[in-house]
């Protein structure tokens, strides 16, 4: 077996358990859990050090997994996948099937159908959408590689993702809020 299929069948492993991985995605390095397990998403918030009612992205292999999650899919939110020059994620209206702690206050989720080909495979491998947060303490700057994630954050996790997949120019993804009304509210450019 090649590194690439070391590391996802390392990674499905550590999910499955309910454990933390710290891995590359199309954006900066993230945190992430298996985003239908309570318990591991609540292992995110006291890594972060960060109140459950801030809600967490999530990354899904495709579109038809994205509809597995989101009770309606405005056709908006296709054109603005398209057309996007760089990860986008969409705020949604009323997820369903994800762990309770993942969804904000007003019912919504944010998602972003990743673009990067380890976040796909081990997403499509592990068939249930992962939670992707920066690698950071809540407050803290995001880290722009991995030589400026924390002690605390390597420590804190179970497995970190060992592959030479260092991202030029990381930056954090746009972030755009839908909602089924109609309304549309871009929160990060």
């Amino acid at each position: 077996m090649n590194d690439f299929t070391n590391e996802i069948n390392t990674c499905l492993k550590v999910l499955k358990e309910g454990g933390l991985i710290l891995y590359p995605t199309d954006t900066v390095w993230g945190i992430g859990c298996d985003a239908t397990n309570e318990t591991s998403v609540r292992k995110v918030y006291a890594l972060k050090n960060r109140d459950d009612s801030k809600a967490l992205i999530c990354l899904v292999s495709n579109d038809a997994m994205l509809e597995r999650y989101i009770e309606n899919v405005p056709e908006l939110a296709y054109d603005i996948m398209d057309l996007s020059t760089k990860p986008t994620t969409i705020i949604y209206d009323r997820p369903k099937g994800v762990a309770k702690n993942l969804v904000a206050s007003d019912n919504t989720l944010a998602i972003r159908v990743a673009s990067d080909k380890f976040c796909q495979y081990l997403i499509n491998k592990f068939r249930k959408p992962l939670v992707s947060t920066s690698a950071n303490v809540s407050e803290e700057p995001s880290p722009k590689g991995f030589h400026e994630i924390s002690e605390s954050i390597l420590k804190g996790v179970d497995y970190v993702v060992n592959l030479p997949t260092e991202q030029p120019n990381a930056v954090p993804s746009a972030i755009i809020k839908l909602g089924n009304d109609g309304t549309v509210k871009v929160i990060r450019e």
